[in-house]
């Protein structure tokens, strides 16, 4: 039975300079996905300065994009997303899935999947290597002989007890070789952990990008804007199911988990990117996140 549950999601991003912003193209995915596990209830999006050009439209991997483009001569530009979703996770059923090994499950996918969806999401993608020291690794849960539920489950207590959540140790371009050589990290370096060794057994795994509902200390308010964008791993499993599976928190996904986009690694589904005309010497980002329960 499903957990139902429904959410307002806020999640504002500021951009200041020290100098007129002349120009700005974006490209952002904060629009939530619809999947077999979310429905969107609505969806609003908000700039300033208002945007002069916007479109939308489904990428590579499905994911509603939006293109804003602004040319108003400003300091600062915002981009607010304001969502309401429902969402209902079943419990992953682990002890079906030992009914595979590893290596029964990986050579069934091969078999079965689309080639291309079976490449792209198995083969080394540019933030998610997949070398000897991955391999290493990985080798030490997901060996081809161990049932996959329990495997899976494994993998996911191990990172979680192996790697220290280190707010700014690592940034959008740190590489797994110094994720396992620091031992520590964030969401986004033990997700790519988790589909780099999934990707080495066979496995195909996408990295997803999203929301998670988080409750303040026992007595104290919840701030606001004290959320966070998350992310985790998810694996494709011989029974056509994906399994959501978060190392940073050592736990399956469940009706707590809002998910915006997923691919094959962060690169593919940062929620803004894009290209600014200033002069400006510095500037300051800022990002709110408002996970409100409904």
């Amino acid at each position: 039975m499903s957990d139902v549950r429904r959410y307002r999601v806020r999640h504002r991003t500021s951009y200041r300079y020290d100098d007129v912003l002349e120009a700005c193209y974006n490209r952002g995915l904060l629009r939530p996905r619809e999947t077999e596990t979310q429905q969107l209830l609505s969806f609003a999006l908000h700039t300033s300065p208002g945007a002069e050009h916007t479109s939308e439209h489904l990428d590579y991997f499905g994911n509603p994009s939006v293109y804003l483009e602004t040319r108003a001569p400003v300091n600062e530009l915002v981009v607010e997303a304001i969502s309401e979703v429902q969402v209902a996770w079943p419990t992953p059923d682990l002890e079906a899935l030992d009914a595979w090994t590893v290596g029964s499950a990986a050579a069934t996918l091969a078999a079965e999947l689309d080639p291309i969806e079976h490449t792209e999401f198995t083969w080394p993608s540019p933030l998610v290597a997949i070398d000897a020291r991955v391999g290493e690794y990985a080798a030490e849960v997901l060996g081809s002989e161990r049932p996959l539920g329990t495997a899976l489950a494994d993998l996911m207590h191990a990172i979680h007890r192996d790697f220290a959540y280190t707010t700014g140790s690592t940034s959008v371009q740190t590489t797994l070789a110094e994720v396992l050589a620091s031992r520590q990290g964030v969401c986004q370096d033990f997700a790519q952990l988790a589909v780099g060794c999934l990707r080495w057994a066979g496995l195909p795994a996408r990295y997803v990008s999203g929301y998670l509902e988080t409750s303040p200390p026992p007595g104290r308010p919840k701030l606001r804007g004290a959320d966070a964008t998350h992310a985790w791993a998810s694996v494709r499993c011989p029974d056509g199911s994906w399994v959501d599976l978060d190392p940073t928190n050592d736990q399956f996904a469940d009706s707590r988990y809002i998910v915006t986009a997923w691919g094959r690694d962060y690169s593919d589904v940062s929620p803004l990117r894009g290209v600014v005309f200033t002069e400006a010497s510095s500037s300051t980002l800022t990002v709110e996140v408002d996970v409100e329960p409904l």
